[in-house]
């Protein structure tokens, strides 16, 4: 028996003008019309988009949207929807959530509608809904409703996400219903954000503003727990790759290439709002012209939808936005091209879909946005194209889009720079940065963004993982001695983030010049070896340090390439992998569920990176895949290990400290030997039980070596200091 989903919007799916009805298209839209029949049955509240005064003509446009489209119509009075939508809505609480004070406007007569329209939507829900649906609320019109329902219903589960920033507490805090609006979200189950940011925000204003402690993964509430998530929302990806195989759409491309021939197209698509940075941009466009003698080879298209032009402050931008265009091309135009396209309406979707596949350059950049799907559906579109995304560092999908150029659309100079570097980036390279960004975008869309919220609104809050506190010690020297009275001595190294300062893109740790030369002089040492010791795979050990007598352990002691010896050597040649398939499924869910986050496969283990995402998010998400997986594997020859940055999963043979045991029983005339690492994975060292064992910890952390340096600096200094001094 499918559950009853039923979809709570300011506006319905379906738009009724006069006798006409016209279905949206949109994420959303797609999202829910992805999830499984035979799981849900969706219904859909919200307004149809006009106000009908007359009642019999109200009855016959609900029974159409509900025989026809599945929707149930709430109405509002002309006077309703002007203080409740563009009064109270888009004037008061808009402004804020985008960090824009100074366009708030607010009059207590709307803060009435507000309430008066939730109370509405309330009971309209309410009429039809029964035991064991889900409702899911969406977007800051409806900030009110969950509470309205949970007072009325304390049993019902309900959903909240929300499609816009949460901003800084000292930001929402300037709003006069502040308390009542966090208040009213907390009716729900759980409440979902695009960004990690955005819900630690909305944490600290609801403890500010609310008193309530809160947690990260959840905040009591009266009665109940509401469950706190991130979840980014994606496009209608086969829409898109639909239309991209379409022949209609390969007729425009073909149309707008000769109409732009010659060209290099930069497009910029989006609603005309003040959010968007739209005179920013033209300023940055006019600082890119003002230096650019390829005026003729440049064009810029910008295609603003009309939105909210009953408000006074978007009428006023429609104007300047206008005046600005002209004004630059006049200042730029020659008889061969004027410089910017602008089109202030909507375009068919296929043409849509040309323009952005055509395009060599997507230049998104708004003053902050919540996601901003249009730089998804620019990757979305650049299937046989190589063009480059250009992105507001203050947009959601700047987590998850970790290929795009990020700029500061407050800095007009620095967009101009940005532009003419992106239109000289070699076609590779391009290539390069817009490929894995795209499978992301494909794999990861508005289906699976539904599905991941009503999982977990379904499954209730999950705990998190309480963190230990770090211990911080000082290291003392003693290597020097033994060094100086000439005896032998073994070096286990780690590499990253104990020789090399971790890098927030691996492949960019290659050894500097102090490494270089530290490892130079070590080569050197008649009565050292030296071991590099790493969970990186062999090919990088090789490409970074091969051409040193070293003796190389990767994979954290998988496999071995001795000195002298061209040929790696397996250690793990009766181990069983078969696991990794089904662990490796568990590790894909939290890479969809952390913008930022990877997973990298080796032979022998699988590890799941978190570098790039938000810093608190990743570690908090880290704990629960390292509390799963230790589950899972609790009764196998597994080992998952919670290191710097990433959880590994590889077979328990393979570790460190067995790896090091093996060199020291291959050479016993070692009179001491040196284990450094920094991390979890280097504990199998320095747990050893040898006398001549020397062991350090590089960084902050629990630990079980006997001495700490600070950083790898610092034990570089410390490996110069004992073998030079």
């Amino acid at each position: 028996m499918p559950i009853t989903l039923i979809n709570v919007s300011n506006r319905l799916p379906v738009t009724v003008e006069e006798d006409q009805f016209t279905k949206s298209s949109g994420g959303l839209v797609a999202a829910l019309e992805g999830l499984p029949e035979e799981q849900y049955k969706t219904k859909w509240i919200g307004w149809p988009g006009a106000a009908f005064p007359e009642e019999n003509r109200r009855q016959e446009i609900a029974r159409k949207l509900a025989e026809e489209y599945g929707c149930v119509a709430v109405f509002l009075s002309q006077e309703e929807a002007t203080g409740f939508y563009e009064g109270f809505s888009n004037s008061s609480i808009w402004p804020l959530l985008h960090y824009l004070p100074n366009y708030l406007r607010y009059e207590p007569a709307w803060w009435e509608y507000y309430q008066n329209v939730n109370r509405t939507f309330a009971t309209k829900v309410l009429e039809i809904v029964q035991e064991g649906d889900l409702v899911w609320v969406h977007d800051y019109q409806l900030m009110l409703l969950p509470a309205m329902l949970r007072a009325a219903a304390p049993n019902l589960k309900i959903g909240f996400f929300l499609h816009t920033p949460f901003p800084a507490y000292e930001i929402f805090r300037c709003h006069p219903r502040r308390r009542e609006l966090v208040a009213g979200m907390l009716g729900a189950n759980r409440i979902g954000f695009h960004a990690f940011g955005y819900l630690r925000h909305f944490c600290s204003t609801v403890q500010r503003l609310l008193g309530i402690e809160t947690e990260l993964t959840h905040i009591p509430s009266t009665g109940h727990n509401t469950a706190l998530g991130v979840y980014p929302i994606g496009i209608n990806a086969p829409k898109f790759e639909q239309t991209l195989d379409s022949t209609e759409f390969h007729q425009r491309l073909e149309e707008f290439r000769l109409a732009h021939e010659g060209k290099r197209l930069v497009v910029s698509v989006e609603r005309m709002d003040y959010t968007k940075g739209i005179l920013h941009r033209l300023e940055a466009i006019d600082n890119f012209l003002d230096g650019s003698d390829k005026i003729d080879a440049i064009r810029f298209v910008f295609v603003s939808v009309p939105s909210r032009e009953g408000i006074e402050e978007y009428q006023q931008l429609v104007e300047e936005v206008e005046s600005r265009v002209g004004q630059l091309n006049g200042k730029y135009a020659t008889l061969l091209n004027s410089p910017i396209h602008f089109i202030h309406g909507s375009i068919p979707f296929v043409d849509l879909c040309a323009l952005y596949a055509l395009a060599d350059i997507g230049l998104v950049t708004p003053l902050i946005d919540g996601m901003n799907l249009v730089a998804k559906e620019f990757i979305a579109c650049q299937r046989e194209n190589a063009g480059v995304l250009i992105l507001s560092e203050f947009a959601g999908a700047a987590e998850e889009l970790f290929n795009a150029l990020l700029v500061n659309p407050y800095d007009s100079a620095a967009v101009a720079g940005i532009l003419t570097d992106a239109l000289a980036l070699p076609t590779e390279e391009r290539r390069n940065l817009i490929l894995p960004m795209r499978e992301r975008v494909m794999r990861y869309d508005a289906r699976h963004w539904a599905g991941s919220f009503i999982d977990d609104l379904m499954s209730g809050p999950i705990s998190d993982a309480r963190t230990v506190e770090n211990d911080i010690r000082e290291a003392r020297e003693q290597l020097g001695q033994a060094v100086s009275a000439g005896k032998r001595i073994a070096l286990f190294l780690d590499y990253d983030g104990t020789l090399r300062e971790i890098e927030l893109d691996p492949r960019a740790a290659t050894p500097n010049a102090d490494i270089v030369t530290l490892l130079h002089r070590l080569g050197q040492q008649q009565n050292v070896d030296v071991t590099i010791i790493s969970g990186r795979s062999q090919e990088d050990l090789e490409a970074f340090l091969g051409g040193h007598p070293f003796r190389l352990i990767a994979e954290h002691g998988a496999t071995v390439r001795s000195p002298g010896k061209k040929e790696w050597e397996r250690f793990d040649r009766n181990v069983d992998y078969a696991w990794k398939e089904e662990l490796l499924a568990i590790l894909r869910l939290y890479e969809q569920a952390t913008p930022g986050s990877m997973i990298e496969e080796k032979h022998s283990s699988i590890v799941w990176h978190y570098r790039k995402a938000d810093e608190e998010f990743g570690a908090w998400k880290a704990n629960q895949l390292t509390e799963e997986l230790s589950a899972l594997t609790a009764n196998h020859p597994i080992k998952v290990r919670h290191g710097k940055k990433m959880v590994e999963v590889t077979a328990a043979e393979n570790n460190k400290g067995a790896a090091v045991v093996r060199v020291l029983e291959q050479n016993d005339n070692y009179e001491i030997a040196l284990c450094a690492g920094d991390d979890l994975t280097d504990e199998s060292m320095f747990e050893i039980s040898s006398p001549r064992l020397l062991t350090i910890k590089i960084g902050i952390g629990p630990t079980q070596a006997r001495f700490r340096v600070s950083d790898p600096a610092t034990f570089r200094q410390f490996l110069d200091d004992a073998f030079t001094g």
